[in-house]
């Protein structure tokens, strides 16, 4: 920390209780009252360095009572500063040795001020001392970050004489001028890689890379984080008006709320929060406000509620308005801190729309919002939750988020959002990421009793059927509601499976459904009557390709003994074809194929018959269900298959 020494005589003032006494030969004759201090001095030492002092001194009337002893009696309880300014002050006058220091030099100006010190009394006087050393107090960022602190509590006269914006300006510049270099220190290694062909680096660009990388770019987080609110919010926007990046911004607000507001994080407790603020409660001076208080206060006396609610509500109108800047996991945490403390409508929805536009960074632990209302019905928070889906869908408007509509998902690659090259599409991973996690969202609250039916349907089928990929989860998902809410009634459970997709269960989840007891009976035979479609396109393809072998115009056989319907060698290259002809004439491999092609129509025919068992179960007549399989063509297709492999 950068001092500045004055005067050159020893020190002669004595403190006995609350009484400053000057211990020279000279009676003193001059009384100087500072709240509840008093100093008794000389009047010469101060006419000549003060102005006001001066004034005072020469309009001093003595009372008519003869009160006072005689002695010259002055009042200075508005001086900024207090006492312990204008002790320094005094000590100046007599030329006493003092030391200034970025933690006295704002307070020591102010005085000064006051007391018009001007080098209109005295060449080199304290207003002059205090600006050159102030210079110096700017050019380093500890020591502004500490005058800035010190700024509280002489104010307004700090921002008269514009102390405050100094400091701000100082700090704001430097830490702009760093957040400007980190891309280049980022990427100095990769350019120094490409510009050096034997990809060594010089000794002055490796430290510098090792230096930033061990310091960080977010070196600047925690020193302003001990700042009021006030004097923080204007340091911040002093960085967004000379270009500080949105990330710097956001990264530095959040790690002040995190000091600031207890239990904003999951984990932590209220004492917890508090405890990490640390033991200093040194922070701003005297006569602050309630809304003034700063972190560094704040672990002396617990916020009141009407405090940390105007704290958040100042927080959230102060980040940047760019998209991903704020992590999902901040804002969460801040839109459940909200909730808890009421904060107004305006700052919720403001909370909720930032979340629903970053939605797929969301993790499940941390949608969870426990349901903080006046009137509590479910565990959590359903509605706020619909909400932030609701905004998601509504900026998925395939401009500024990149996402696609079901139409053109349909024109890429049908109602999977698989584009017609076979892969899936990247602009629908965000969505479909969506769709995972409320699947996830959904089985988590469905065992809540309260959670009625309208509530969830409603919920599940905001996300439109494009965007699973597999209708696992919201099966897991309605199974559950289903267990919890016994009492539904069979066309409330058959509007509820309107938004299962019967067609993308996966055959774990076909199986388990085929036996689920829970789902109504529409629904069962949807999934049977769909795996049997599936199995009737495997045998056909199986059959397919056995009778074209033989003839060699259709299947041909591939090295590792697996067959390809008719049309697929087409597809393949040149060489991939040639290899395939290789291969066809080879006998064994021949018969290694047609023993596959045995091996897996025994399997179907198991499938089968166990499919045929499940629906007997059910107890609709055997002879209705019979019939199944020759409408989708089994039976015949079995029939030939038997004959086929007996003959051979």
């Amino acid at each position: 920390m950068a001092t500045m020494k004055l005067g050159s005589k020893p020190e002669i003032f004595v403190l006995e209780d609350l009484t400053w006494r000057c211990t020279t030969e000279l009676e003193s004759d001059v009384v100087v009252e500072v709240g509840e201090m008093s100093f008794y001095l000389h009047k010469f030492p101060l006419l000549s360095r003060s102005g006001v002092l001066q004034r005072m001194i020469s309009e001093y009337q003595p009372p008519a009572d003869g009160g006072g002893g005689g002695m010259c009696t002055l009042q200075l309880d508005d001086i900024p500063g207090g006492a312990k300014a204008f002790e320094l002050a005094a000590k100046f006058c007599y030329d006493v040795k003092i030391e200034l220091n970025a933690l006295n030099v704002v307070c020591l100006r102010c005085a000064a001020e006051y007391l018009r010190m001007t080098d209109d009394y005295a060449e080199g006087n304290l207003i002059t001392q205090a600006e050159s050393f102030l210079a110096d107090v700017l050019a380093n960022w500890k020591d502004s970050i500490k005058a800035l602190e010190t700024c509280e509590g002489v104010l307004p006269t700090a921002e008269d004489l514009h102390l405050v914006s100094r400091c701000i300006t100082a700090l704001a510049s430097r830490a702009c001028a760093s957040d400007a270099a980190a891309p280049l220190v980022r990427n100095a290694s990769v350019i120094d890689k490409d510009a050096l062909w034997n990809g060594i680096r010089s000794d002055d660009t490796a430290s510098a890379a090792a230096a930033a990388a061990a310091s960080g770019m977010d070196w600047w987080y925690e020193d302003v984080s001990f700042l009021s609110l006030p004097m923080f919010k204007r340091l911040i926007q002093a960085m967004e008006a000379k270009g500080m990046r949105a990330e710097s911004i956001a990264g530095a607000i959040m790690f002040y709320a995190g000091r600031f507001l207890p239990g904003l994080k999951r984990d932590t407790s209220f004492s917890n929060a508090l405890a990490s603020y640390g033991a200093d409660g040194s922070g701003g001076g005297g006569g602050m406000s309630s809304r003034n208080i700063t972190p560094r206060a704040a672990s002396v006396s617990a916020p009141s509620e009407g405090d940390q609610r105007y704290f958040l509500e100042e927080i959230v109108a102060l980040l940047p308005t760019k998209k991903g800047v704020a992590s999902t996991k901040f804002l969460l945490g801040m839109l459940r801190k909200a909730m808890l403390l009421h904060a107004s409508p305006l700052c919720r929805e403001n909370l909720e729309r930032r979340i629903g536009a970053q939605l797929e960074d969301a993790s499940l632990d941390d949608l969870l919002v426990p349901n903080l209302g006046y009137h509590v019905e479910t565990l959590y928070d359903i509605d706020c939750v619909q909400r932030i889906l609701d905004y998601f869908m509504s900026s998925t408007d395939g401009i500024g988020t990149g996402y696609t509509s079901p139409a053109l998902a349909e024109e890429g690659g049908g109602s999977l959002g698989i584009p017609q090259g076979g892969t899936p599409s990247s602009s629908l991973s965000p969505i479909t990421t969506v769709a995972k996690l409320m699947d996830g969202f959904l089985a988590e609250v469905a065992p809540d009793t309260n959670l009625k039916l309208p509530k969830f349907q409603a919920l599940a089928a905001v996300v439109p059927d494009y965007a699973r990929p597999v209708d696992d989860g919201i099966y897991r998902a309605i199974d559950i509601y289903l267990k919890s809410h016994p009492w539904l009634s069979e066309s409330e459970r058959e509007q509820l499976c309107r938004v299962l997709n019967c067609q993308k269960l996966s055959l774990e989840a076909c199986t388990h459904a085929a036996q689920n007891e829970r789902l109504p009976l529409r629904v069962v035979v949807q999934v049977l009557f769909f795996e049997q479609l599936r199995l009737r396109t495997s045998i056909t393809g199986w059959f397919f390709v056995s009778d074209n072998a033989a003839g060699g115009d259709g299947a041909r056989l591939h090295s590792g003994g697996a067959i390809v319907p008719k049309g697929a060698a087409a597809i393949a290259g040149s060489a991939q074809a040639e290899a395939d002809s290789d291969v066809e004439g080879d006998a064994p491999g021949g018969k290694e194929s047609i023993t596959d092609v045995k091996a897996r129509v025994s399997e179907l025919e198991k499938e089968c018959k166990s499919m045929k068992q499940e629906i007997r179960r059910l107890g609709k007549p055997r002879r209705s269900w019979s019939l199944l399989p020759k409408k989708c063509g089994f039976g015949a297709k079995v029939q030939q298959a038997q004959t086929a492999m007996s003959g051979k």
